[in-house]
């Protein structure tokens, strides 16, 4: 495993509970920028591929916005289904975020997706030593919402606390990561926190950074 400084970003709280369709709340404007700029193998990724998020917690929930880069045509699903989770959405255009709230069991997190045409994915995950558990039926009441203008995508995804992602506490630190998929091929795969891995895994906890909430 690449050896890499400990690395912190910041969630803003804010006193207001964002819905994700509030795309352009000036508490965005706040909140502590972050560069999604290299590949899953730490390299640099072109910049028509590249991708800010920001992170904002409230009383009610935690909400990610990534605004990306778009000057490829979108890879999405021609038919999107957005009454229910999409499994294998990750193999088209998506944004995602991994949370670990618990810091010293770092391999149980959940992953949360949206893709261009607001379908969505969350899944609850154990990384044991062998093999990876995921549990396709838990359910985060997660919400999505999503805006393309020009070569300008943004997509925003909005996860109510609840008994398994519990609200917590400022001073708290979780484990993170934050990616983007986009286009085709191995070079489809940017991450805040590059994995190093041979092959792109963006399932690699011990890369994860940390979320402090602030």
């Amino acid at each position: 495993m690449h050896k890499e400084k400990r690395e912190a970003i910041e969630a803003h709280y804010s006193e207001s509970d964002l819905a994700a369709t509030q795309l352009d709340h000036e508490e965005w404007m706040r909140a502590h920028p972050i560069q999604i700029a290299r590949h899953w193998s730490g390299e640099e990724a072109p910049a028509s591929r590249h991708a800010e998020a920001r992170i904002i917690w409230s009383d009610k929930s935690l909400i990610v916005r990534f605004v990306c880069n778009q000057f490829e045509p979108l890879i999405v699903n021609s038919h999107p289904q957005l009454t229910q989770k999409t499994i294998g959405l990750w193999d088209r255009d998506v944004c995602e975020v991994f949370v670990a709230p618990d810091a010293g069991t770092p391999n149980r997190y959940f992953e949360f997706e949206a893709a261009p045409t607001g379908e969505w994915v969350d899944l609850a995950i154990n990384l044991g030593p062998t093999k990876r558990e995921t549990d396709p039926k838990f359910l985060s009441g997660m919400t999505t919402a999503t805006r393309l203008v020009d070569n300008q995508l943004t997509i925003a995804i909005r996860i109510p606390w609840s008994e398994s992602v519990r609200k917590p506490k400022r001073g708290d630190q979780w484990r993170v990561n934050l990616f983007r998929c986009v286009g085709i091929g191995n070079q489809r795969y940017l991450a805040w926190r590059p994995t190093y891995t041979a092959e792109p895994n963006f399932h690699v906890p011990e890369a994860f950074g940390w979320l402090s909430f602030v």
